[in-house]
């Protein structure tokens, strides 16, 4: 098995031990939430957004979000990631950092494979024009397609509804750990 096969193996479960593991040992102040809170909700929108224009395996996704990055699902996966690492202490961003450069960078490698040999030409092009993960600043227009347009079945389908409800549980209960409650 490949390092880039185990990464994508062990993402999910790994994240849910991780995050497990912040929940129970976070120790936020209404300050580091006041941080951090801002920065993982603008990643449930991002991931939200995304999710509503990517029609997995039948079309290369250019509009919304994809203008801006090639990988906006995990874009908004990270700020989220971030936010809540930001709403415990600073010093939790370094985990964060370390385990998107070590998990979803070959997750990412991986995508771009298929992706590319579903998309060749395509991809190519837009792959020249718009950053794996960093986002450009002014959206990516192609010449000669239409982008797709958000659309809130395909939101529903993908479920990513349950990310908006998961960062309002875990707001909650972080802000009853600051508060001294639990």
């Amino acid at each position: 098995m490949t390092y880039s096969e185990w990464a994508k193996k062990l993402r999910l479960p790994l994240g849910f031990i991780l995050g497990g593991a912040y929940l129970v040992l976070a120790r936020p102040t209404l300050m580091s939430l006041a941080l951090g809170i801002p920065v993982a909700f603008v990643g449930v929108l991002v991931r939200g957004w995304a999710s509503g224009h990517i029609s997995k395996n039948e079309k290369l996704a250019t509009g919304g979000p994809y203008a801006h990055t090639r990988n906006p699902l995990y874009f908004g996966s990270f700020l989220i990631a971030a936010g809540f690492a930001l709403a415990v202490h600073w010093s939790m961003l370094l985990l964060v950092i370390a385990f998107f450069v070590m998990i979803y960078a070959p997750t990412m490698e991986r995508e771009k494979a298929n992706i590319s040999g579903r998309f060749p030409e395509a991809y190519d092009e837009y792959s020249t024009h718009v950053p794996a993960f960093v986002p450009r600043v002014v959206p990516w227009k192609p010449a000669d397609q239409d982008p797709n347009r958000f659309s809130l079945a395909l939101y529903m389908k993908h479920g990513e509804w349950k990310a908006g409800l998961t960062f309002v549980l875990v707001t909650v209960w972080l802000y009853l750990r600051a508060s001294g409650i639990f």
